[in-house]
């Protein structure tokens, strides 16, 4: 499988990493550059990793459905492997921590941190990291052909993010408490 090479000279992993690079020194330069104006540019990038942290959230337990009913060794299930593999660790992980260290900087700046809607969001945010960190551990089953869950099983299971965003999505933009 071609998952070691990944982070060869022009390899997706490194590509990914120079743009999380980038992303991450663009975004303190408009901290350190515009002071308090920097706010509503640091929640575009927020929204701009939230997007492809669900992107991610949404297609790796499809893949995972699709996966399941491959033939463990074949061409597909090896296909599916290099897949899962680069979605985590190219669009993923790095989404994810950009959304969580920016989420907490706008929080901070904004003075939500004791909010109550705030708080309630924080909650459903922790268990989306958690079905992140789920996901993360099945894409190391998988690439080890040691999946053991159905293919209902991950139809059901690509759900649940949908569920938490709209519940986070609804705490954000109506914020009822």
């Amino acid at each position: 499988m071609a998952i070691e090479g990944d982070m060869r000279k022009g390899s997706p992993a490194r590509r990914a990493g120079v743009a999380l690079a980038i992303t991450v020194l663009l975004t303190a330069g408009a901290i350190v550059f515009l002071g308090r104006g920097a706010y509503d540019w640091v929640k575009a990038v927020h929204v701009m990793a939230i997007i492809a942290w669900m992107a991610g959230m949404l297609y790796l337990p499809r893949l995972f459905v699709y996966h399941s009913e491959a033939p463990k060794g074949s061409p597909q299930s090896e296909t599916f492997k290099v897949m899962e593999h680069r979605l985590m660790t190219i669009i993923m992980n790095p989404a994810m921590v950009i959304a969580w260290v920016l989420g907490v900087w706008l929080a901070w700046q904004g003075a939500w941190l004791w909010s109550g809607w705030f708080l309630a969001k924080f909650a459903l945010v922790l268990g989306l990291s958690g079905v992140h960190g789920s996901l993360s551990a099945s894409v190391r089953r998988f690439a080890e052909d040691r999946n053991e869950k159905s293919s209902r099983y991950w139809r059901i299971m690509n759900e649940v993010p949908a569920l938490l965003m709209a519940g986070i999505v609804i705490l954000v933009v109506v914020k009822p408490f």
